[in-house]
């Protein structure tokens, strides 16, 4: 099988190489048709025969082999994409969602399970595998398993459409990405630049065979450092402008995918009984309904609206003394810039000044000595295949029982094949008992190598590190007998706390201690140092916290009421939603709606849910609290969160993980005390 079939091979640790588009077609297909067969065999249960085994619990593994390798494909996409990667992808992506849609669809298979779970077998059942039959059939419900056979139908075709469009959507953001670069012959144009930043964009001007040149794209990390530092205000306007270009105009332009994507969402929601996607998507997640998230994301707005006013003023003073403009607004390219300047002077404090402090691989080992710590694991470097020279394979063991939990990848540079952004992702999910263990990655687009430095990081990168990292212990440390239950397999608003609450450890002495180290000398942050990035912190946080929540009500207002806006000037309507969420400034950019992955590049993803960043963050700041409260170091405050949280996945409601680690309902002051807002 692993051979002629290397997208469907169960090898632990994955033969990358084998992984070559020609086998895509192939391996998928016959995926597909073990599913077909597997769902067949459940199909022709009767109820005299019916058991959990040979109903729901044989539907839980129907399409494993399909799992694995569209999952591997679509990483693959992800990390590697390659025209003919994208060509058989593409080929696939209809005859995949063509199944995935059918099986919630299929009346034969509905009418056995439900069959089954209306019978009084259920009430015998372990207490997990109640929960598993009882979401399995809200999952099918919320899927359309109830409707009449033409909507069926309907519901089929938008799956199918939408599987296309967004996958389109996505592409659409990394060609444009990929396109836009600048090329900068003077050096005396790049004054103010850390010398990181031009060592950077040198050495990525000779890759491209333009030695003595510097080269900028729209990478994170190349153009980042431009609208911080760049004394010159053509340059950041330059690479401003780059910026909309992303998903919009010429042949990557997303406008028409996104009206797509919100009518075939919208219409997909009708047919379900719902007034529109939001409430489709929410009314099993923590805010119930659509109005729920936007009231959530209106009454922070309404506690941070006038400090977000006094920031940009405050600002807009600063600039106008120092450049003699006599009134504003700013241009967009000059924010970040002044922002920068001004923080400095408040401050005397510099991003730049932390990055020594921050070599990649000593960050991953004191995140790994801290974790290990907290939650009583073990993590160590292991040898394995993997899809890139950069990409490092680690494991987790137990350190109690010594079991094996998990292992994952980490690739943390930017490449021309590898979407933007941080995340992620589990390839497969073990059990307890007898004890399998998980496979998971994280992946971003972070600082890298420049000369003979190594990769230093920034602390905001620091931050997405250990960010991440708290995703793949949800997944890593899990402990829950059914896969679908476990894990990140959370209502989506939960699974940001996991993550969110990691991030706190990268502000707090003890714990900066273990793996804030110079990277010449090993020693830790001065003090004088730390108290500056304390004190610097919350600068201008209100306006950090609207812009997050400016993305939440985007999100919210698009997929809430569409009809207000379907048909309209896309640029108009980012405008009209964000009148109170936007500093008013002297030039218009693009809605950045058409670069909007999260939003718009998948099926579901974050549509309807971006809010959930803020709800969590809510959560994590409540949750740091005891953490604080205990010892930031605490093993059995770590051990409780392992237990209570990470462990459980959604093998029960996440709120009453929440309430048996916090011992009562989140609180909202933490968040607001935590921004200097409160």
């Amino acid at each position: 099988m692993s051979d002629s079939h290397p997208f469907l091979a169960q090898d632990f640790k994955i033969k990358w190489s084998t992984l070559t588009p020609g086998h895509i077609k192939t391996d998928v297909s016959k995926a597909i048709e073990t599913g077909r067969a597997n769902i067949d065999a459940i199909k022709a249960i009767t109820p005299g025969e019916a058991t959990f085994e040979n109903t729901f619990g044989a539907l839980e593994s129907a399409t494993d082999d399909l799992d694995r390798s569209w999952g591997r494909v679509n990483h693959l996409d992800s990390v590697a994409n390659s025209d003919a990667l994208r060509e058989a992808l593409n080929e696939m992506l209809p005859l995949v969602s063509e199944f995935s849609s059918s099986i919630s669809l299929d009346d034969e298979l509905w009418k056995v399970l439900k069959s089954y779970s209306e019978s009084e077998a259920v009430n015998s059942l372990s207490e997990i595998q109640q929960r598993f039959v009882q979401e399995t059939c809200d999952d099918f419900k919320a899927a359309g398993a109830d409707l009449d056979p033409a909507s069926k139908k309907r519901m089929f075709e938008i799956n199918s459409e939408l599987a296309k469009v967004t996958q389109k959507f996505g592409e659409n953001v990394l060609d444009s990405t990929n396109a836009w670069e600048l090329y900068i012959e003077d050096e005396a144009k790049l004054e103010g630049l850390p010398e990181s930043a031009k060592t950077g964009a040198a050495e990525d001007a000779k890759s491209k065979g333009k030695e003595g040149q510097w080269r900028f794209t729209q990478q994170f990390p190349s153009m980042y450092p431009v609208m911080q530092y760049a004394e010159s205000t053509e340059l950041r306007k330059n690479i401003w402008e780059g910026g909309g270009t992303i998903g919009h105009g010429g042949d990557n332009d997303n406008t028409e995918n996104i009206w797509s994507i919100l009518k075939l969402r919208q219409e997909k929601a009708e047919l379900l009984g719902f007034n529109n996607f939001a409430d489709h998507v929410l009314n099993r997640r923590m805010a119930k309904s659509g109005t729920g998230a936007l009231e959530f994301t209106e009454d922070l707005h309404a506690k941070i609206s006038e400090s977000f006013k006094d920031d940009m003023k405050s600002l807009e003073a600063y600039w106008m003394e120092k450049t003699g403009a006599e009134s504003g607004p700013m241009e967009p390219w000059d924010v970040s810039y002044w922002a920068e300047k001004r923080r400095k002077e408040l401050y005397d404090f510099d991003d730049e000044a932390l990055r020594p402090y921050f070599p990649v691989d000593q960050v991953m080992d004191g995140l790994f000595s801290l974790t290990s710590k907290l939650f009583g694991i073990k993590i160590s470097n292991s040898e394995a295949e993997t899809w890139h020279p950069e990409v490092k394979f680690y494991e987790i063991h137990d350190s109690a029982s010594g079991d094996h939990l998990g292992s994952f990848y980490a690739d943390w540079h930017p490449r021309e094949s590898k979407r933007g952004g941080a995340w992620m992702n589990y390839l497969e999910t073990g059990q307890p008992i007898p004890r399998t263990p998980h496979l998971g990655l994280i992946c971003g687009n972070m600082s890298k190598p420049t000369g003979d430095k190594p990769a230093l990081l920034t602390h905001n990168e620091v931050e997405t590190v250990f960010h991440e990292f708290g995703h793949l212990l949800h997944h890593l440390l899990s402990d829950v007998e059914i896969k679908s239950l476990a894990g990140v397999n959370v209502p989506w608003d939960f699974v940001e706390l996991p993550s969110q609450i990691m991030e706190n450890f990268c502000w707090d002495r003890e714990s900066l201690d273990f793996f804030a180290k110079h990277y010449e000398t090993g020693e830790t942050i001065p003090d004088e140092l730390f108290d500056k990035m304390i004190a610097a912190r919350n600068y201008m946080s209100a306006t950090a916290f609207m812009r997050q929540l400016s993305l939440g009500k985007l999100d919210l207002e698009l997929h809430v009421h569409p009809e207000k806006y379907l048909g309209k000037d896309l640029d108009e309507v980012d405008r009209e939603i964000l009148a109170d969420y936007k500093a008013q400034l002297a030039t218009q950019g693009p809605s950045m709606a058409r670069r909007f992955n999260h939003l718009f590049s998948s099926p579901v993803g974050y549509a309807a849910g971006y809010y959930s960043y803020k709800w969590a963050e809510v959560l994590d700041a409540d949750a740091f609290t005891r953490f604080s409260r205990e010892g930031v170091l605490n093993s059995e405050t770590g051990m409780s969160f392992r237990k209570e949280i990470l462990a459980k996945g959604n093998s029960r409601p996440v709120d009453e993980s929440y309430r048996q680690f916090m011992g009562r309902d989140p609180e909202q002051t933490a968040l607001l005390e935590r921004s200097g807002l409160a």
